[in-house]
């Protein structure tokens, strides 16, 4: 009934296996790809002909985790997987880059590539996985691809490269000194295609040795991949790219000129409104037949490319008159909103972030279920690119993938510097707004919240900046790498390669890909004329704050302390009764997590003192030889009990109330009376023994030589009477 084909190899210290003809047979390219026991099956479906008037590639990559995969219940009301996660959306990005440069020019026919995670082992992070089963998929379903690629993570520990470390060392780098990168690479079997990395403060050098070692690592994986595609593929999709060169002859003989001097005008808004006026001029000196081209578009974008792309390579100059290295001015500032925590608002040329701060308690942490369990995350960063930023009129809905992608990179570039839970207990919420946008949005997001974090007093280790980084490649091998670049030059450009770092080292690198590689001479060229942009762009955030700032008055104050694991239950008191009387005597807020840490939390500094006292009441522990104030809670004929810690009461015994001899301690005691005692120690059984008589009750010091430890050493009546006993 099945034709199954199966291919493995040893990859690492786990089996990668690839299966097709089993499992979704109707669809073009079909595979499950298994490395350990943690298997992801990628379908792969295309439609045969284009859409009429089709002027873009549409290429769609879902990624979803099924939580059945590690026998775990979806929560929430439902039960059901529903929306995608941050982290299925980032996967599907992550799957999508390295591919869609691969597909044959012109192709504009729908494609669907969908990976379902089927089983997680807890050790093998399935989104590899799932990038090698669709480029399997893909290479299995005739559509005109023109891989096959792989992929592989990247740790870096003891000075040593690790392949596809387990997802426990990787879950959070913060907590894991030893591990400084999590790096994906993912490429052909001759160039590097995409890059995606969270790292601690790595140098140049580093960071390419990690993208080599990568890319060393998955060449076997895309000749298991090709062995497979040996046996299972289907006959290729017979598809002829389209042929425009007379069509592109004639634009260019129509507008280069107007063309050219649109792309002269420096202003961003202008020259985007003179290059569709020169667009629209070239289609009206067209004939019919031409207009209703569908590679019209094309051949107008080529025609754009030439003029942006052989003005860079052959002059060095850039469409606003900048060398290839020159970073656009910068203006930085903070402290614009008087009630927010921090703020900052950093501008690169056209490129415009707002960065607002806030600060919160453990009750605002993220709670997040993944496959491979719940964990909370007390850093947050929101990223939000509004149309108006471009200029535009359109549609505002809740964030897309763009949008948590570019917010993902931040949070990779600035975790490295981040302050630890126990020295700075607090949730850090990020907002980057948006507010202009031509080039590297995200960069300017990560200068900007580095500012904000400082404008709130937040002690971050260092400064971060981000810068991005173009290219032009032509097919001679003439290339340019350029600094800090525009929109026009990342959409008519052959690389986005974004770097962030402080002084130190790469906090963070991204790159995308549009041709079919990348060779190291370029990545090393790229990597060290970014750390040049990288510290010019530092020395200009320092000009608005060149340390941390004052902590706002706006802020919630936290202050932390430890307790004794077996004590938390008592803080907690049954049902919460305890810690519930707390806040609300207190006004403050507790948290307390199960390795015995609580967080006191108040913009009033007596509330968090009250909640403090409370807390040592029930868990700290009297100490013997020290002096406190108590009160007398009973008398009975063998002294008086007073409760001098907390709920702790001790014995003064009626010989340990004063030198002399009393009939009973009545006669200079009463209930509720405050007085000081001293303590003297424990007996057999634990109960305390007080002495005042060591202690002068006017001052409260001690009085030495006074107190001993005269009488009963027990702490009731029993003992006493059987002392009195013996003695008579």
């Amino acid at each position: 009934m099945f034709n199954v084909v199966k291919k493995s190899m040893q990859w690492g210290d786990e089996t990668l296996t690839l299966e097709t003809g089993k499992i979704a047979r109707q669809a073009d390219g079909s595979v499950v790809a298994t490395l350990g026991e943690t298997s992801v099956h990628a379908a792969v479906t295309f439609a045969k002909e284009a859409k009429p008037g089709q002027d873009f590639f549409p290429l769609t990559v879902h990624y979803q985790e099924k939580y059945y995969a590690a026998g775990k219940v979806p929560g929430g009301f439902f039960k059901r997987e529903a929306r995608p996660t941050e982290k299925e959306t980032l996967t599907a990005r992550l799957i999508d880059r390295p591919i869609r440069p691969l597909f044959a020019p012109g192709f504009k026919n729908e494609v669907l590539v969908m990976c379902t995670v089927l089983s997680h082992d807890l050790v093998n992070d399935p989104d590899i996985v799932a990038m090698i089963a669709a480029s399997a998929a893909l290479t299995l379903s005739g559509v005109p691809f023109m891989g096959p690629i792989a992929g592989c993570r990247v740790g870096y520990a003891g000075g040593e490269y690790i392949l596809n470390p387990d997802v426990e060392d990787m879950h959070d780098l913060r907590s894991n000194p030893e591990q400084r990168l999590d790096l994906v690479v993912a490429g052909t079997k001759d160039a590097v295609m995409m890059v995606e990395s969270e790292a601690y403060e790595l140098s140049e050098e580093e960071m390419l040795g990690a993208v080599q070692f990568g890319h060393e690592q998955l060449k076997p994986v895309i000749d298991l991949i090709v062995e497979l595609a040996e046996e299972a593929a289907k006959e290729p999709f017979d598809y002829t790219p389209p042929d425009y060169t007379a069509l592109y002859e004639k634009v260019k003989k129509l507008g280069e000129e107007r063309m050219r001097a649109a792309f002269a005008i420096r202003d961003k808004q202008e020259r985007t409104k003179a290059i569709a006026a020169a667009r629209e001029a070239i289609k009206a000196e067209l004939s019919e037949e031409e207009q209703a081209d569908e590679n019209l578009g094309d051949a107008l974008k080529k025609l754009e490319s030439e003029i942006l792309r052989g003005d860079i390579v052959n002059g060095g100059l850039r469409i606003d008159g900048r060398d290839l290295k020159t970073v656009r001015p910068i203006e930085a500032e903070v402290g614009l909103l008087p009630r927010t925590h921090g703020s900052a608002l950093f501008t690169r040329g056209e490129t415009q972030a707002l960065v607002v701060t806030t600060l919160g308690t453990g009750e605002d942490e993220q709670i997040i279920d993944a496959l491979h369990g719940n964990f909370r995350s007390n850093f947050l960063l929101h990223y939000n690119f509004p149309p108006y930023s471009v200029g535009e009129v359109g549609r505002v809905g809740p964030p897309g993938r763009r949008e948590i992608g570019h917010g993902k990179l931040a949070w990779r570039a600035l975790q490295a510097v981040l302050p630890p839970a126990t020295e700075f207990p607090y949730t850090i919420r990020l907002v980057s707004e948006i507010t202009e946008s031509n080039g590297s949005s995200s960069m300017a997001t990560v200068c900007g919240s580095s500012l904000s974090m400082m404008d709130a007093g937040v002690p971050i280790k260092a400064p971060v900046a981000g810068v991005a980084m173009g290219l032009i490649l032509e097919s001679d091998g003439r290339f340019a790498v350029l600094t800090d670049i525009l929109g026009d030059e990342d959409h008519l450009g052959d690389m986005d390669f974004k770097v962030a770092g402080t002084e130190k080292g790469i906090t963070s690198l991204q790159m995308d890909i549009k041709v079919s590689g990348i060779t190291p001479e370029i990545m090393r060229q790229a990597l060290e004329q970014a750390k040049e942009g990288r510290l010019h762009i530092l020395r200009e955030m320092s000009k608005a704050i060149s340390g941390v700032g004052q902590f706002s008055v706006h802020a919630p104050r936290i202050e932390t302390m430890t307790v004794p694991t077996d004590k938390i239950r008592e803080v907690i008191g049954s049902g919460g009764k305890v810690i519930r009387e707390i806040v609300e005597t207190s006004g403050a807020k507790v948290d307390i997590n199960d390795d015995g840490l609580i967080k006191i939390a108040s913009a009033n500094p007596e509330a968090i003192e009250k909640a403090r006292e409370m807390i040592l009441s029930i868990v700290a522990e009297p100490e013997e030889g020290k002096v406190y104030r108590g009160k007398v809670v009973k008398l009975v004929d063998f002294g008086a009990f007073v409760n001098f810690f907390g709920k702790r009461d001790g014995l003064v015994h009626v010989s340990q109330i004063t030198d002399r001899r009393l009939g009973h301690p009545s006669e200079v005691l009463k209930e509720g009376q405050e007085v000081w005692v001293k303590l003297l120690g424990f007996d057999d059984r634990g109960k305390v023994r007080l002495s005042m008589k060591a202690v002068d009750q006017e001052t409260g010091e001690e009085i030495e030589g006074a107190g001993g430890d005269e009488g009963p050493k027990g702490g009731g009546r029993r003992r006493s009477r059987r002392k009195e006993g013996a003695e008579g």
